[in-house]
Formats: C-alpha cells, structure tokens, sequence
C-alpha cells in the first residue's frame, strides 16, 4: 500500500543538548498567542478513537526494512485491533502484512531475517505465528492451552522463549490445561486464599504465576525454564523485557523475586539459567533493592541491566550497571547522572551503551562507555523538521517524548517512536555517529490526513519559583481558534503517581488536547514528586503527600493566573487521577479556590486503602511503615479526616476492577459528599479498573468529564 508522501524532513536548526532556560512569561504568551492563527477544527473524542496506535517498531537484519504495529480502535463495536504492518527504513512504502479480525501484535525477525513471527489470538487463544517477510505463508507455531504472554526470539534463531501464567506444580500443558476445564466446570467459584498478593492490577492471581519456557522455534516440546512459585516476568516494577537469550543461544537472563512476602517486597533479581533450564543461578542477590532489564552486549562479553539501591522504593532512580560474565565482576556506569536509566541499546560493537531517560518532560537519549566514563546527553527536546504535503510546507515540532529505541545494522541508525501532546506516536529514525545527530526522519504517516483536519495548538512549557524557591516546570495548552483578548475557563490538572510526570506525550486517558478542545485553558504542572527532574525533587512527595506538592500546585496556580491574563480566576477547575485524584480529595478539604473538580479512581481514606491495595511496599514506603506501626502519617495525609471541610462540586469516578485504588475509596469518597448535601456524580465502571480503557466506557467518560465542567466553568461569572 502506498503512502502519502511527506518525506524526507529537513532539519532547520542544530540539536540542541541542553533544556534552554526558562522563556520570561511575556515570551510565553507572545508563544501562546501566536496559536490563533492555527488552521483546523476542535478535537473530539471520535478523533482521538480514529488515530491509529503506532507501536514496537522492529528493524529487519539486513535494515532494510521496519516492522510496527498499528491499533485501531472501534467505538461501534467497542475494541479494538492491532495489525503488523512493514516500511522500508527510508519511509516511502508501507504495506500491510497481516489482515485478520483477531489482533497480531508483537513482531520479531529471525536472524536470518527470511521469517517474522508474531503473537496472533485467531485460533486457541494467544499463540506464536510465523510469516514470510511479504506477509505471506502465515501459520500457528505454538499450541499452549494457557496462552503466550509475550516472547522473544534467541539471537541465533534456535529457539523461542516466551512467558504464560501457569499452575506452578503443573509440569505438562495437559495438566495446565486440566486443571483450568476443572476450575471452569465447577459451579463452586470461591477461591481459598492463602498468601498475599492475591490479585494484582486488574486480575486475581488463583494459584497460577508467569513463568518462561524455551520451544524450538521449528516446533517441538517446551522446556519450563523458571519453575517455582514464582513470576517471570515479576508482578510489578519489571523492566521492558525481563528473559532474554544470550547472543549464541545457550544463556537466559530473567527476573524474578523469590521474596516471602511478595506483597511487601521490590526486590526484583537477575537470574541466569541454561536454555536446557539447567544451573539457574542469581547474580544480583547483594542488592535487596530492585534490578531488572537484563540486555547483553552483542558479543556475549556483559550483561547491562537497572538497578535500584533504596530497599521497598519502587520510584528510586534506576542507575545503569554492567555484569562481565566471565568474572563476575560489575560496576555502575551512572552513579553521577540524576536522571533514572529506562531502556538500554548497545552499540554494535559492544563499547559503547545507549540508554533513554526521563529528563524534565522529555525523554532523552544518552551515550556512555562500557568500562565508565562520561556521560553524553545525546539528543533532548524539540527537533525542529521541515515537510512538503500536497501544496503545503510547514515546520513542526515532533517527537520529544523518544522511545522504543531500536539500533539498525549499520551501527549508526536509530529507529524509534516519536510523539508530542499535539501529535500522536509515528516511528521516525535519526543517525548519531558517535558525536552529532543528523538525517532525522519521520518514516511512518499513519495518522497524517487527520492531524491535517485539527487543530491542537502546541504545548508551552513555563517554570515559575515554587514556594521554597525551587524552580518547578508546567504545561499550559490554549484551547482551538485562541483569541487572548478573550478570557476562558482553566482545568487545572495533577498527575497520578505520585511519582509520575507530565510529559510531551500524546495521552490517550488524559489528552490535554481533549480537554482543552470545548475552550478550556489546559494546565498541569509538575509538582513535587515529578520524575525527571532530579532524584530529591521526586523523592520531596515521600511522607508529605499533601505538603510540598500540594504548596507546588497553589504557587503554580498563583503563577498561571497572574501571568497569563487570558485566565478567568472565577472560572477555575482541577481534575487527577490515581494520585491525581487524592490531590482533588485534598484540595476538597483545604482549599476553596475551585469551582469544581473531578476526582478518578483516587485515594480518599489512606488506612483502608492500605488494607485493600495489593501493593504494600508502596503505603509503607511513602508513609514510612504500616497504619498500625505509624498510625500518626496514615492520619495526617488521609483526606477522609477533612471531610467536614468539604464544599466543592465534585465529580467521582471508579472502576470495580481497581485493585490498586479499590473502588471503594471513591464510594467512600461519594459517600462523604453525598451525606453532607455537596453537589457530586458518581460515574461507576463494573468492568474498568484503575484505567478506562474499552472505548465506549472512555466516550462516556470524556464526555461527562466535559459536561461536568461545562455545568459549572462555562457559565461562571467573568472578568
């Protein structure tokens, strides 16, 4: 299938290494009012449902060709479909590869590049297919009764590993397989618990965990490489990819934690074993911290992976550390960078490693050597590109929240994803030969027509002195057709986390751009606890929960209003979620600068919240221990203890399937304004959890997201 042609790009302007400073707030709204002359129609919610998803990008071994995933979404059916997808690695074709009601993700080439298998659900649940790179000779590898969670091929193509939740002490597929018709047939459903976690996320455990097999990838029988009661990948705080295969096809490197008390535990290790499932041993057992994302070095010499150091912290910077496998030495290559190490690309040769970080809202890339040295901030921020479509030229700014890195063959190629607030995830490449970065190219145009049609004015990034002199950074987006002679109603949003950050991203649950659609001004800054910004400033949320993020939000709240007069200060709302909501739970009992918010799936009582979350580490980390042993924390920081204080309009939102926020934390939560006379809607979803995700229940949600502010922003009294 033909594209259309909106290549090559041309960069305008020389990279740019370092954040620039801070533009003065009369800069910013010359920024801002630029925008009114942006061509297009508002956004609505039918449009962020017809962009397709672009994904896991895969680049053939011979780099002439590019794999990804494009998902598109059906609000009349309610689902959705993933499709895999092949550009060549200049961007001017693409063509479809797989065509099938049942979605086909997760794409992998052999080593040899003539075969591409990939993760289909048409027959017997989720299983290993096979494809010729054409598309074509399309056919089921694998017959697992309990399904393929994810996989990966060896590098010298012998075998396939891949994860499937599974009865530990089943040591066949026939007995998994049984003991599932048994479970499915007896009327009797009560489950006998016996150990915590016993429900994760979204899904109770019942007796099964993810372990990892290897299978010929000819076919054949599987071998359990991961026996045990215990989970490959770990139930939480793992890596991108947590098995993988050494470079000649003999060694596995995986997570796991062997920990009693899972619940309560982070302490995630690497562990090696035999391909013949033989001599498994762990060698990280010297950190009781988390590590996980074991990568080795193309010529099998080490093994980079991520480590933590603070024992029950899962948001503690992850450094970069090497394991030499002949020795058994390792060492950390970025005990001097405040920034936490995400994904991990080695260079070709083996010298050199790339790794990706959060760094302020941008994802950076960086470059170190392998034996330690300095540090390269490679590529950070804007990128300024150049494109010719139909009659037109433009200059955009694309792709500042990088990921997925894949490294091409000729060592100098990188292939990635790249996306903004305003623009959704394509992939793109750019060269980086060791010293500068250049030829950047966005090679797919999945979503180029309908980016066209709209208009999603840029983000502006501010930074304002917070109450202790520390510099925070935040997101203002206009709303369409923006005229700052006009005065417009504000949304003033806060993340979830807490450790968490809002980032240049293209946000399907929170699209900025949605919200801002109706003729909001959008604002969300990134208060303390904000990852990216440094390791004190996200640890400045533990155990002050509504202290110095909270002081953040109203000086970034104070700054906004005062510098950018197009603001109506009587028309002003807040919305959060997770973490983001507790913070509207908290504004609730101590403030009344808002004339409404919007509160989904947030904390409302700390101490029940503590005994129904299945994440213990968490509570007792960020309030330093359990509601009985510092029942003093648990009752500062709840939000149920101001309950009295309570008079804003207040919409909730909840899912029955929020383990990690239990729903009856919003119930509580409607419960409280209810019985105290507060204006409220409780919006409840029997089969969300903590995210909404099926589309229609996400265009009910939007949609009420919008009405409620509407009610009480558009009709407010004005300046």
């Amino acid at each position: 299938m033909k594209r259309i042609p909106l290549l090559p790009f041309i960069l305008l302007i020389p990279i740019i290494l370092f954040t620039a400073p801070p533009l003065h707030a009369q800069t910013q709204v010359e920024r801002i009012e630029m925008l009114e002359d942006d061509p297009g129609r508002p956004m609505t919610f039918e449009d962020l449902y017809a962009f397709g998803r672009v994904s896991d990008p895969q680049v053939s071994p011979d780099g002439e060709t590019v794999l990804y995933v494009v998902t598109q979404y059906s609000i009349e059916n309610n689902n959705s479909n993933s499709e895999i997808w092949a550009i060549d690695i200049k961007g001017e074709e693409s063509v479809r590869l797989t065509d099938h009601p049942a979605s086909d993700v997760n794409p992998r080439w052999s080593s040899d590049g003539e075969s591409i298998a990939f993760i289909s659900s048409r027959e017997n649940g989720r299983q290993i297919w096979t494809m010729n790179p054409d598309g074509s000779g399309q056919k089921r590898l694998t017959d697992i009764s309990t399904g393929i969670g994810s996989f990966t091929w060896t590098p010298n193509g012998s075998h396939f590993l891949y994860s499937s939740r599974v009865y530990p002490d089943c040591k066949t597929d026939a007995c998994n397989k049984a003991r599932e018709e048994a479970k499915e047939n007896n009327p009797v459903k009560a489950r006998l618990i016996e150990q915590l976690p016993y429900r994760v996320w979204n899904h109770w455990r019942d007796g099964k965990v993810s372990h990892v097999f290897a299978i010929p990838s000819a076919g054949g029988v599987p071998v359990e490489l991961t026996p045990g009661p215990y989970d490959t990948p770990p139930i939480d705080l793992g890596g991108h990819q947590d098995f993988v295969a050494s470079p000649d096809g003999k060694e596995v490197a995986f997570v796991k934690n062997t920990d009693e008390m899972l619940a309560a535990s982070t302490n995630n290790d690497i562990w090696l074993v035999g391909i013949d499932g033989k001599n498994a041993r762990c060698i990280t057992t010297d950190n009781r911290a988390n590590d996980n994302q074991p990568v080795y070095s193309p010529d099998g010499k080490y093994i980079a992976y991520r480590a933590m150091s603070r024992i029950g912290y899962e948001a503690d910077k992850y450094d970069l550390k090497v394991y030499e496998r002949a020795s058994g030495r390792t060492w950390t290559l970025t005990e001097g960078v405040d920034r936490s190490v995400d994904e991990i690309i080695w260079s070709n040769d083996s010298r050199r490693i790339l790794f990706t970080a959060q760094d302020g809202p941008y994802k950076s890339l960086f470059d170190v050597p392998v034996e330690g040295g300095d540090v390269l901030r490679v590529l950070k921020g804007v990128l300024e590109l150049q494109y010719a479509h139909m009659d037109t030229v433009k200059t955009i700014e694309l792709g500042t929240y990088r990921h997925d890195f894949r490294l091409h063959p000729d060592g100098e190629t990188l292939v990635f994803m790249g996306e903004r607030m305003n623009h959704p995830a394509e992939v793109m490449s750019i060269k980086y030969d060791g010293q500068r970065i250049f030829d950047i190219r966005q090679l797919t145009t999945t979503n180029a027509e309908l980016i066209e049609e709209i208009n999603m004015p840029a983000p502006v990034s501010f930074t304002f002195p917070s109450f202790d002199g520390v510099d925070v950074q935040g997101w203002i987006v206009a709303p369409p057709d923006f005229d700052p002679s006009k005065k417009y109603p504000m949304i003033y949003l806060v993340h979830g986390g807490p450790q968490g950050v809002w980032d240049d991203d293209f946000h399907y649950r929170w699209n900025l751009e949605l919200f801002a659609a109706p003729g909001y001004v959008v604002v969300a800054v990134n208060c303390r606890g904000s990852v990216g910004f440094g390791q004190e400033f996200t640890d400045g949320v533990n155990g002050s929960w509504g202290g110095a993020p909270y002081k953040d939000l109203m000086a970034g709240l104070d700054f906004v209003l005062q510098e950018y007069p197009f603001i109506d200060r009587n028309r002003v709302g807040a919305a959060g979620a997770s973490y983001g909501g507790y913070m509207m739970n908290w504004f609730l009992g101590n403030t009344g600068r808002f004339k409404a918010l919007f509160c989904h799936a947030g904390v409302y009582d700390l101490v029940s919240m503590y005994g129904a979350t299945e994440e213990l580490w968490f509570p007792e980390w960020e309030f330093e221990g359990t509601p009985w042993d510092n029942p003093e924390m648990y009752e500062k920081w709840s939000p149920s203890r101001l309950a009295g204080n309570f008079k804003t309009p207040t919409y909730v939102s909840h899912g029955q399937l929020d383990f990690r926020v239990p729903v009856t934390q919003g119930m509580q939560l409607f419960t409280a304004l209810q019985r105290q006379g507060i204006e409220s809607r409780f919006l409840y979803f029997p089969d969300e959890g903590h995210l909404v995700l099926k589309p229609r229940n996400s265009q009910l949600w939007y949609g009420e997201f919008h009405r409620w502010f509407a009610k009480h922003l558009m009709k407010g009294d004005q300046e």
